[in-house]
């Protein structure tokens, strides 16, 4: 699965054709809502010119000089910008997952860590100034695991673990095979 260009720019053509008017024309409308909030921009394309969400985000971030939505270009730049347990741990996670399952690539998606197969993703890790998130990318793996879940947090798609987690080896592995069997 190829990486989707993440320059903000690479919408442009689709905004051109999708919405009849040239770049030109849309940077004049953003400077007419320049001082306002992010939502506000938002809602201004999507009401106005019935801007799909992806588009409206991809003009108004470009407007406010973000010009990539990627902030990490590997695994290890993101492991740069954490705190220093957090990556010890997440690093420890992957190595047992990668050991198991040399056929996943490692990969940064969504800002984050995951672990993919050439294309369907099977386990990422994020960051928060607390805690650290797995996700299997799958809310039935989550649920088929729920008696083995006791004791953390879990959302619809994610599972909270401590930034400093003794991992569980036997969890993660299992984890991966289900959302692995899943897939195939």
């Amino acid at each position: 699965m190829p990486t989707k260009d993440p320059r903000r720019e690479a919408h442009f053509p689709a905004i051109e054709k999708r919405y009849g008017e040239p770049m030109k024309h849309w940077f004049a409308v953003m400077k007419t809502v320049a001082g306002k909030r992010y939502p506000e921009q938002i809602a201004h394309l999507r009401e106005n010119y019935g801007f799909s969400q992806a588009h409206a985000n991809a003009l108004v971030l470009f407007s406010r000089g973000s010009t990539s939505s990627q902030r990490h270009a590997t695994p290890t730049a993101y492991f740069k910008t954490i705190d220093a347990q957090q990556a010890r741990t997440m690093r420890a996670m992957f190595k047992v997952l990668r050991t198991k399952y040399p056929q996943l690539k490692l990969v940064i998606a969504w800002n984050q860590p995951m672990l993919r197969t050439e294309k369907d993703y099977v386990f990422g890790a994020s960051a928060t100034a607390k805690y650290l998130l797995i996700n299997p990318f799958s809310h039935a793996v989550i649920n088929s695991f729920a008696p083995k879940l006791k004791g953390y947090r879990v959302l619809k798609y994610t599972i909270t673990i401590p930034n400093d987690w003794e991992i569980d080896e036997k969890l993660l592995l299992a984890l991966a095979k289900a959302r692995i069997a899943e897939i195939a």
